[in-house]
């Protein structure tokens, strides 16, 4: 298989469309059509499905795409390696949660790209499950995630340390007169596989609340714009509330000091090759971290 054709592959398959593929790619849509379909009649199957509003993997598709992307990530760090010592650059996806790519992640990008700008940074942003299932298939190289993920296809470094907080409708003085209020609490929550949408379940349930209703959101400004206009309760980063232009619309109440403070780490797959590109986000993830020091040390 050709590397070019791999490479045009993945691109299609990331964004969905023969003609954003071809602009990705700075070519034409016939080209992109033609290697994809010579790589099918070379495979002996189909790859995508066709649809108006763009293509699909098929499950032929999904099974190449992992290994499409180690073989084009070893490729690059194949030539990184025999080639004498140059830049740091090309292309560098990245995976993180909407509460870090909201308030963490525009410094340390700053600072990374102040010093290696020849990087071609893209970030895609979805709840931990999602990202864990990006980095295990490629597709990304690698993801900021809430918790320590165990699985035993990654290898993390520690990022940042976040306080969390159970957040209110300006109403309400306490958490308890909140659910005392409540005979069925209702909780806003990111959809299922979210990192704080379980810690908020955890946590009711060890109050007590056997009973409640969830509503799910897409967006931080949505779950914070409707807690403050009263419709429930929930819990996230004090620094994403802080930076939220709705803060004066809800009211902060803190954890219990031995649950107020989780990890975000960044998570790579230990068996696939890592970009200059990567190594050095990764270091510079743990000089800021080291710089930093930890919130947990210093509370």
């Amino acid at each position: 298989m050709d590397l070019h054709d791999l490479n045009i592959f993945a691109t299609t398959a990331r964004v969905g469309s023969i003609t954003r593929a071809a602009d990705s790619l700075a070519t034409v849509q016939s080209n992109v059509t033609t290697r994809i379909r010579l790589l099918e009649q070379e495979l002996g199957t189909k790859l995508f499905h066709r649809n108006h509003s763009g293509v699909t993997l098929t499950r032929k598709g999904e099974e190449l795409l992992p290994y499409a992307h180690q073989m084009l990530a070893l490729a690059l760090k194949a030539k990184e390696t025999v080639v004498e010592k140059q830049e740091v650059a090309g292309p560098l996806r990245i995976g993180s949660s909407q509460t870090t790519a909201a308030v963490r992640l525009p410094g340390l990008l700053k600072s990374y790209l102040d010093r290696y700008p020849q990087v071609d940074v893209a970030v895609e942003t979805g709840i931990a499950a999602e990202m864990i299932a990006r980095v295990r298939e490629g597709s990304v190289e690698g993801a900021f995630v809430a918790g320590h993920p165990p699985h035993p296809d990654l290898t993390e470094v520690l990022a940042f340390v976040e306080e969390v907080v159970i957040v209110t409708p300006l109403a309400y003085a306490s958490v308890d007169e909140y659910l005392a209020k409540c005979a069925i609490p209702k909780v806003l929550v990111f959809k299922v596989g979210c990192f704080y949408r379980q810690k908020l379940e955890r946590f009711l349930v060890r109050e007590g609340v056997d009973r409640l209703t969830e509503m799910e959101f897409g967006t931080l400004d949505g779950i914070i714009g409707c807690v403050g206009a009263g419709l429930g309760m929930t819990l996230l980063p004090l620094s994403v509330i802080e930076r939220s232009r709705l803060r004066d619309d809800v009211r902060v109440h803190p954890l219990p000091r031995e649950a107020s403070y989780t990890e975000t780490v960044f998570v790579t797959h230990r068996a696939m090759a890592r970009s200059s590109a990567l190594e050095r986000l990764i270091d510079q993830i743990v000089e800021e971290r080291t710089a930093a020091g930890t919130l947990l040390e210093s509370a």
